[in-house]
């Protein structure tokens, strides 16, 4: 299962172009400085962002922060993006040396050691492009932390929030 999950990952990260009716369904939600970050990510990311918006609202969700989150959680990966052979990489070393992944995030971005770091740091550096761009607290504080690992019985209302992130962003 996980093979063809990241097949159609593939797949569709070789397919993605944004129609004007994806882009459209998400008018209003960011505002101008927001929309203008939203726009530097990859087509694929785009719609990534965009389906896990779209669940969200399926789901009745009306909590903007959240929403916003969906949209722009991916943004720090601009920082140094990535070919798309780069995120094989990642996913094969992930799947073959999961032990060497921390060692080989740390450094430089502009080494070898690229799409590990992107993959290891994007988080922080998207919430931080967020907060200049005048995202809320919330939001800064989603797109930080949606890798982290959560602790259980959830009880904060942030980590209810991210947890429901997360959930929709390993899926799509």
């Amino acid at each position: 299962m996980r093979i063809s999950y990241r097949i159609r990952q593939f797949w569709h990260s070789l397919t993605a172009i944004p129609t004007l009716e994806n882009i459209t369904s998400i008018n209003g939600v960011l505002s101008v400085p927001l929309m203008d970050l939203f726009y530097t990510l990859q087509p694929g990311e785009q719609l990534h962002g965009i389906r896990i918006y779209h669940e969200l609202l399926e789901q009745g969700e009306t909590y903007q922060d959240l929403l916003v989150a969906a949209l722009l959680h991916d943004v720090g990966k601009n920082r140094f993006p990535l070919q798309l052979w780069q995120r094989v990489i990642i996913v094969l070393g992930k799947s073959l040396f999961p032990n060497k992944l921390k060692h080989w995030s740390q450094g430089d971005p502009d080494s070898w050691r690229r799409p590990f770091v992107v993959a290891e740091r994007h988080a922080a550096w998207g919430a931080e492009m967020v907060m200049r761009a005048g995202a809320t607290p919330t939001t800064v504080k989603l797109i930080e932390r949606h890798h982290d690992p959560l602790n259980k019985p959830l009880i904060e209302q942030d980590d209810l929030l991210l947890y429901r992130l997360q959930l929709l962003d390993d899926k799509s």
